[in-house]
C-alpha cells in the first residue's frame, strides 16, 4: 500500500478533504490518499470569493478521469481566496495536493466546528480500513 503524507496539525473530514487552520483562516484541499483514488485529474469546480458555505455541504467538484467527486466543506464560512491555478493546471493537485494543490480558503465562522473533523491518527484509521 501507498503511503500518504497526513500532517499531523491538520484536520481531515470522512470525504478525505483536509483542513489547515491558521487562526480564524482555514486552507483546504483533498489530500493525497483521495487524489490516488480519483487519478488524473481533468476538472476542478470552485465557489467564488465571497461565497457562504456549510460545513459538510458540497461547496464545489473534482473531475478526473476516472470519476467526478463532490468537495465537502470541512468548516462553515466565507470564501475568502480561492486557488485559481486550478483552471490552468488541473493536474496542480495530483502533483501537490497537500500543498500547491490546495483548493480555497474560508474565514470560519465558528471554531466549535473543528471538533466534528477527524485528526490525523483517526483518518489514518480510515484509510486504513479501506485497503
Amino acid at each position: 500500500m501507498a503511503t500518504f503524507y497526513i500532517p499531523e496539525e491538520y484536520y481531515y473530514t470522512k470525504d478525505h478533504e483536509w483542513a489547515q487552520v491558521d487562526e480564524n483562516i482555514v486552507t483546504v484541499g483533498i489530500t493525497e490518499y483521495a487524489q490516488d483514488a480519483l487519478g488524473e485529474i481533468v476538472y476542478v469546480d470552485l465557489p467564488e470569493e465571497g461565497a457562504k458555505i456549510n460545513q459538510g455541504e458540497e461547496f464545489g467538484v473534482v473531475e478526473s478521469v476516472k470519476a467526478v467527486s463532490d468537495l465537502m466543506a470541512p468548516v462553515s464560512g466565507t470564501v475568502i481566496e480561492v486557488n485559481t491555478a486550478h483552471l490552468d493546471n488541473p493536474g496542480l493537485i495530483n502533483d501537490d495536493p497537500m500543498n500547491e494543490g490546495w483548493l480555497l480558503r474560508i474565514e470560519m465562522d465558528s471554531e466549535k466546528e473543528l471538533a466534528n473533523l477527524m485528526r490525523a491518527p483517526d483518518y489514518k484509521k480510515l484509510i486504513s480500513d479501506k485497503k
